[in-house]
């Protein structure tokens, strides 16, 4: 995979717009984007649009990552 920052919109911390990641595979080929922000992760498959990616909060994603 080859990751980029797409958007830097943070001082310090992250803020209500994020760091937006644009992810491609090694062909180069677009995936989708990842956007962080204080609230949660969202994913974004292709050209989907933040409003209508896959939001997960924090909590949700720190129950998924840790092991039982």
């Amino acid at each position: 995979m080859n990751v980029s920052i797409k958007n830097f919109d943070v001082k310090m911390d992250v803020k209500n717009n994020g760091v937006e990641f644009e992810v491609r595979d090694t062909q180069d080929k677009f995936l989708g984007d990842c956007i962080v922000t204080k609230t949660g992760i969202t994913w974004c498959k292709g050209k989907t649009k933040a409003a209508n990616g896959k939001k997960v909060s924090w909590n949700e994603l720190i129950d998924w990552m840790q092991p039982s």
